[in-house]
């Protein structure tokens, strides 16, 4: 139950809520109580006319006793009928203030697990796989929400009837009481025995379905390569063996639910030939009435469903706990890239890298070494260097995806850790090598960043990215629906669609990461060419690997191995005769 107790917080906010459920929870069961009673006094009560009726057999007053009986009847089928009616008004009562909570609680702890994920840094994102995150909002939060409504609410439910019950049994005969009751510890230690197993088949149970879920995600977002390769009798054979361990998992928790109900049932039975025995020896013996037995009767059935919820609930406590377990685990989890200043960005002054070593801290693999380079507002860069030299490293630590392990990049001499994050990525425009869209229109993708931008602004940028007159060819133009990750557009489309995204917001620093490889030649002079004009005055700082000509360059910075290798104009480095040269004869010679 320890992990459980995090939900103790809600229970708090809606506290309101839940007293008046536990108080209707009390009431239900008032008038459940209520209604063996009724019935036993009237069984008596007419057993008792009956045999005075017939003692008077053949005297007028046989006539008014009757009639007497048959009034007795009507008065106390309408008082059990008014009994049941409130029993069901509360119930109802009941069911409508902890269950709603449940529902509420749900919808607030959905809410904070979302909320935490945003928090998080992009290392997070790499180390978890996609099902199993979103599993924990799914999945997780539902098995949680069982336990929240109706364990929770079976729970005050089984232990109000109970102590309702017994001491009204207590009250007719204790004795009796006792020898109906001596299966229920029996029971109760069944109960205790199971849980253990319960509890570890729910963990192995929810592990699975992360599994299954995980791989579905990918062989959806992966369609076309299984298609292309000719792999969905391999996609097929390996869910179906991962749907496997699912269900025998999922079997092994039914077997024990198969064995743990009949189980209970008997020994609920049994209460009930006990109560028929010995009720009967009581009875003969006068130390209880017929309605008595009746009464009990009632009672052990009553408690037919509270002692049989025991194991169900049991499981369901089992099973949130497993899942809580999980969500507490995520929730502990901190982000790397922290929030530490409220001061905002200025992006006036020079972005500057000092001494600057990268390690992933995942894989552990050093992508960039001593790396020192100054550039000053308003210039625009190149970065080149060969696959795995650390160019797209360079940019996520300056959209500060990731923080440097040594040296510092600063901004207007200040050290980017020591500004507001969200302030600083708001001035950037950063367009990664992997695009990626929303499954939304098109102009909802331009205006991303701010859904308050017009149409005419969304219209400018896509011209400045080159992809107004292909949009307008489009059926429903701007308001075409894209598909999920942009799987309706080529490759070309969702890049300049990406770059229509940033260059909406006119940031005042502009990276560009590879953004242009699908691109024709004509496309990227145009687009090189809008960004002349457009990002007048803006640091620009373009990441590839072939050599743009349509842009000129204030600096060339390659990269090799994580360090600085080459480094100066397009001049200086022809001159140099090492790799960029030897990129740019080749592009030459094409």
């Amino acid at each position: 139950m320890k992990e459980l107790f995090y939900l103790n917080k809600y229970f708090v906010k809606y506290k309101t809520r839940f007293i008046v459920g536990i108080l209707f929870v009390i009431l239900t069961n008032v008038f459940k109580v209520l209604s063996p009673q009724v019935l036993g006094y009237a069984i008596d009560l007419v057993s008792e006319n009956l045999t005075l009726t017939r003692a008077f057999s053949g005297f007028e007053l046989k006539e008014i006793l009757t009639n007497s009986i048959y009034k007795n009847i009507l008065i106390f089928s309408l008082v059990y009928f008014g009994i049941a009616l409130l029993a069901g008004l509360f119930t109802f009562l009941m069911r409508q203030s902890i269950i709603v909570m449940s529902r509420l609680i749900e919808n607030d702890l959905r809410n904070e697990i979302y909320e935490h994920y945003q928090k998080l840094d992009q290392a997070f994102y790499k180390r978890n796989n996609t099902g199993d995150l979103m599993n924990k909002a799914t999945e997780d939060v539902s098995k949680v929400r069982m336990y929240l409504g109706p364990a929770v609410m079976y729970s005050i439910n089984v232990l109000m009837l109970f102590s309702f019950v017994i001491y009204s049994m207590l009250s007719i005969d204790v004795m009796f009481t006792f020898w109906v009751l001596l299966p229920m510890p029996i029971l109760i230690f069944c109960i205790y025995k199971v849980q253990s197993l319960i509890n570890l088949r729910s963990r192995k149970i929810q592990e699975r379905l992360s599994d299954l879920t995980t791989h579905a995600q990918e062989f959806y977002s992966g369609i076309r390569v299984l298609k292309s390769f000719v792999q969905e009798k391999l996609a097929i054979n390996f869910y179906k063996e991962q749907s496997q361990n699912y269900m025998t998992e999922s079997l092994k928790m039914a077997r024990i639910e198969a064995f743990f109900f009949p189980l209970m049932i008997l020994l609920i039975g049994l209460s009930t030939v006990l109560v028929v025995y010995i009720g009967g020896i009581k009875m003969n013996e006068g130390s209880i009435t017929p309605g008595n037995v009746l009464e009990f009767v009632f009672y052990v059935n009553m408690l037919t469903w509270p002692i049989s919820s025991v194991g169900w609930v049991a499981t369901i406590i089992q099973t949130a706990a497993a899942s809580q377990k999980r969500i507490n685990d995520f929730l502990k989890s901190e982000p790397i890239i922290k929030n530490i200043s409220n001061e905002k960005a200025d992006f006036n002054g020079d972005l500057v890298f000092d001494n600057v070593s990268f390690t992933y801290p995942d894989t552990g693999i050093e992508a960039i070494k001593n790396l020192s380079f100054s550039i000053p507002k308003g210039e625009k860069w190149a970065i080149m260097g060969k696959t795995g030299s650390g160019k797209s490293s360079i940019a996520e630590l300056i959209e500060r995806l990731y923080d440097v392990s040594e040296g510092s990049i600063s901004i207007s001499g200040k050290n980017i850790k020591n500004v507001a994050l969200e302030n600083y990525r708001e001035n950037i425009g950063y367009v990664p090598q992997d695009v990626f869209l929303f499954s939304n229109t098109i102009a909802n993708n331009i205006k991303f960043s701010d859904l308050n931008f017009t149409i005419e602004d969304v219209i400018t940028a896509a011209k400045k990215a080159s992809i107004h007159d292909e949009i307008m060819k489009f059926p429903k133009q701007y308001d075409t629906l894209v598909g999920e990750r942009g799987i309706t557009l080529s490759g070309g489309q969702k890049q300049r669609i990406a770059m229509a995204r940033v260059l909406i917001k006119s940031p005042e620093l502009f990276i560009l990461d590879d953004s242009l490889s699908a691109l024709d030649t004509k496309t990227e002079k145009t687009i090189l060419g809008n960004l002349n004009t457009s990002f007048e005055n803006k640091t620009v700082l373009i990441i590839t690997h072939r050599i743009p000509s349509y842009i000129k360059f204030d600096k060339i910075l390659v990269l090799e191995n994580g360090s600085l290798s080459e480094f100066g104009t397009h001049k200086e480095l022809i001159q140099l005769k090492k790799h960029y040269f030897s990129v740019y004869q080749k592009q030459k010679e094409r």
